[in-house]
């Protein structure tokens, strides 16, 4: 009975033992598909152009929302500059309207996203920029900025 009770022993620590080697296997694979896809969240973030103007030949402005890479929720906005270059447009700066990831995605990219996109084609170029925060929120306070020799400059 003795040596019954022996076999029962071994298979059951046999049997635990690969569990555990099963279990520390797939843990590891588990692992490693969360660090590819950790590192996949390092690719560029998902962009959406909200609005753009042409300034005559000397610039065009875009804004763009960015989806931030750490919230899907979040996103921040770039304004860039382009001017005229050997017959095609050039970016010749670019800064962040707001935080960095201080807007929300959803209303951003939604429809009535720009509250106000101004800009005269004048040296300097007067630029007011204005978001949807969220619909209950409404619309941030206007940004200003002047454009200048194609470089923006907070107004």
């Amino acid at each position: 009975m003795s040596l019954n009770r022996n076999r029962k022993r071994t298979r059951t620590r046999t049997r635990r033992a690969a569990t555990a080697a099963l279990t520390v296997a797939m843990a590891a694979a588990l692992g490693a598909a969360g660090a590819g896809a950790s590192s996949a969240g390092t690719t560029a973030p998902q962009t959406r152009q909200i609005a753009s103007s042409t300034l005559g030949s000397d610039y065009r402005i875009t804004l763009t929302a960015l989806r931030s890479t750490e919230d899907e929720y979040a996103a921040s906005v770039r304004l860039q500059v382009y001017t005229q270059s050997g017959g095609a447009w050039k970016e010749s700066d670019r800064v962040t309207v707001g935080d960095v990831d201080g807007w929300f995605w959803y209303p951003l990219t939604g429809k009535g996203a720009v509250c106000e996109f101004s800009a005269a084609s004048t040296e300097p170029a007067p630029l007011t920029v204005s978001l949807l925060l969220t619909p209950s929120l409404g619309c941030s306070e206007p940004a200003h900025y002047v454009v200048r020799d194609g470089r923006v400059y907070a107004g």
